[in-house]
């Protein structure tokens, strides 16, 4: 495979030590890569880099000539009062080479692509979950060669993120996506690569899937330590014959010398880079309580607008118990939380909490943190020291539990990472003895080695547990039982994530299906306004070449089939190509006879 995109001797800055020093690597066309690292390593910064959005302190950027490079950055930000379809107009302002008819069949199909019902819909309205989704849609209308995703699965919900895999899994394009979220990146990667500082490089990459490169990882990492002990090993020797052996170290040749204080350097750089290994020291601590019934909700509900959010919903928590909580964004998870919390009364049913109920509560978007606090103060705000189990830690100790440096101490909140304000909010619930934990969304910013720190406590936390995630693995590991909420008042109980995805998708395709004419004539785009709409100057010219553009398209899907009848006869690995060419056509051809529908419905014929 070509190479798309390269850096060259690449280093850049902006602290006493850099991110990167002389990294050096290469994207390839077509290559799936997933891109890890810890907090602070510089992934983002590493996309803006290969996106041309930052400029390096040192090195080269270099793409391949015409190679289109796509870039979906963290925050999806719109230009301000543009609607769906004209974000993607501005999307392809520069491709002067497209006539117009196609250009507008390619924004109708990506539109249909990416789930959007209505092109006029302004883009401010839409919720993050379909910011996100535009934010990509803006990118796959420019079809590009290969596609760089910073964090594309946050603000997405389950289903959003299942639609997410698909669409990468099925795309004719490569792309490198930054991510925490293990059970996506085992879906949609071919390879990974973890930035770390522990690393020579800066960087390993090894192919395979998430679990493949977490074994070579280990024993690269392994490797390296026994390098540390050996090398500190000969230089102790040395140290200590330079200190003892004074009349034979003038004999000693003064390239022995320089050996033993480079050994020296080698150690502090080892020293340097295995330091960065660290995990934060997660561990929530019970209050020992022995009730059994530590809550029970019988028969609450909840509606927010006209619409319920949930109804005769009945819960019982006892130690021990780990329910997670699931539904689309907008379901009410948050809200069930609350009322479980006893922040929210519930419209219907009761609550019933043992006595004098200690229950911590991790709230979505670390609300309570105040940002103008120093680091200091929220970790302990009355003095240096703090109590953990029965223990008494100076703040800084309390802080390196969590891989905070002493001086970060007097920083303000306000300039740490999501990932550093995530885990200054579970170091402070962690000081607070509970017998209900009630999580809404605590893996959110953190990296993978801190998500797992995290599964550990709760897995071994003996009180009950309510969390609400997006982190597949996370729930399947911990949770007893699954809560499934439609957003419509309806939820019921399922053993893993697994079975209520199922459950999901086929309620959604139901309900797809009932909304359907007997007669397929109402438009997909039409879903939001039953009232007759005409034709603007743009549409009547789309739909004027829509029945050549068809035809193309059928003659392209033709084509797709012979190409698959010959790779049949040539291999396993051809067939697997030419089949995916076909796919890709097909959906083509239902785009455009959907789009097709839409303009009729529109037009009123």
């Amino acid at each position: 495979m070509s190479v798309l995109l390269s850096l060259q001797g690449l280093t850049k800055s902006y602290g006493p030590r850099p991110l990167f020093t002389d990294l050096s690597l290469d994207l390839r066309a077509g290559e799936r890569v997933g891109l890890i690292g810890p907090n602070g390593a510089g992934k983002s910064t590493l996309l803006k880099l290969l996106a041309g959005r930052e400029d390096p302190d040192a090195g080269t950027r270099s793409a391949r000539r015409s190679a289109r490079i796509g870039y979906v950055a963290q925050d999806d930000s719109f230009a301000t009062g543009l609607t769906v379809g004209e974000v993607l107009r501005a999307a392809l302002a520069d491709e002067v080479h497209i006539e117009e008819h196609e250009r507008e069949t390619r924004i109708a199909i990506t539109l249909t692509q990416a789930g959007f019902a209505d092109p006029e819909q302004p883009a401010y309205t839409l919720s993050g979950g379909w910011r996100k989704r535009l934010s990509l849609a803006r990118e796959l209308v420019r079809r590009p060669d290969i596609l760089l995703l910073d964090e594309p699965t946050n603000h997405l919900d389950l289903p959003g993120i299942i639609w997410l895999e698909r669409l990468l899994r099925d795309a004719p394009f490569g792309y490198l996506v930054a991510t925490h979220d293990r059970a996506f990146l085992r879906a949609v990667v071919d390879e990974v690569m973890e930035i770390n500082r522990v690393y020579p490089a800066g960087y390993f990459r090894a192919p395979g899937s998430y679990d493949d490169f977490s074994g070579r990882r280990e024993e690269f990492l392994e490797t390296q330590a026994r390098q540390q002990q050996s090398v500190a090993n000969q230089v102790r020797r040395e140290t200590d014959w330079l200190a003892h052996k004074a009349r034979a170290r003038t004999r000693k040749s003064a390239a022995r010398i320089d050996a033993a204080a480079q050994r020296r350097e080698d150690l502090a750089e080892l020293k340097y880079r295995t330091a960065a290994a660290g995990t934060a020291g997660i561990d929530f601590v019970a209050s020992g309580r022995q009730t059994r019934k530590l809550l029970l909700a019988e028969g609450i509900a909840k509606t927010l607008g006209s619409g319920p959010l949930f109804s005769e919903l009945n819960i019982a928590l006892v130690p021990g118990t780990k329910v997670g909580l699931l539904g689309p964004n907008g379901s009410g998870k948050s809200t069930l939380l609350r009322v479980l919390a006893g922040e929210t009364e519930p419209d219907a049913g009761t609550v019933t909490r043992a006595e004098s109920l200690r229950a911590v509560m991790f709230e979505q978007g670390r609300t309570t943190l105040d940002q103008t606090a120093t680091l200091r103060q929220v970790l302990s705000p009355n003095s240096d020291t703090v109590q953990y189990r029965e223990r008494e830690l100076h703040v800084a100790a309390w802080a390196k539990q969590f891989l905070f440096q002493a001086e970060q101490l007097d920083l303000q909140v306000s300039a740490l990472s999501g990932g550093e304000q995530a885990r200054v909010r579970i170091a402070q619930l962690m000081l607070k003895p509970a017998d209900l934990l009630l999580l809404d969304e605590p893996t959110n910013d953190l990296d993978i080695s801190a998500l797992e720190t995290l599964e550990d406590s709760l897995a071994d936390f003996p009180g009950a547990l309510v969390v609400v995630s997006h982190d597949r693995d996370l729930l399947d590991r911990l949770c007893t039982e699954v809560i499934g909420l439609d957003g419509r008042g309806g939820s019921a109980l399922y053993g893993n994530v697994g079975q209520w995805l199922s459950a999901y998708e086929r309620a959604t395709t139901a309900s797809t299906e009932m909304q359907k004419p007997l007669i397929e004539s109402k438009p997909r785009f039409d879903l939001r306004s039953t009232k007759s709409k005409k034709l603007n100057y743009r549409e009547q010219q789309e739909m004027e070449q829509m029945e050549a553009a068809i035809l193309s398209a059928e003659e392209s899907v033709a084509a797709r089939q012979a190409e698959v009848e010959l790779a049949a006869q040539v291999g396993h690995v051809a067939l697997t190509e030419a089949c995916r060419r076909l796919e890709e056509s097909q959906r083509t051809v239902e785009a455009l006879y959907s789009r097709w529908q839409e303009l009729e419905a529109k037009r009123g014929t």
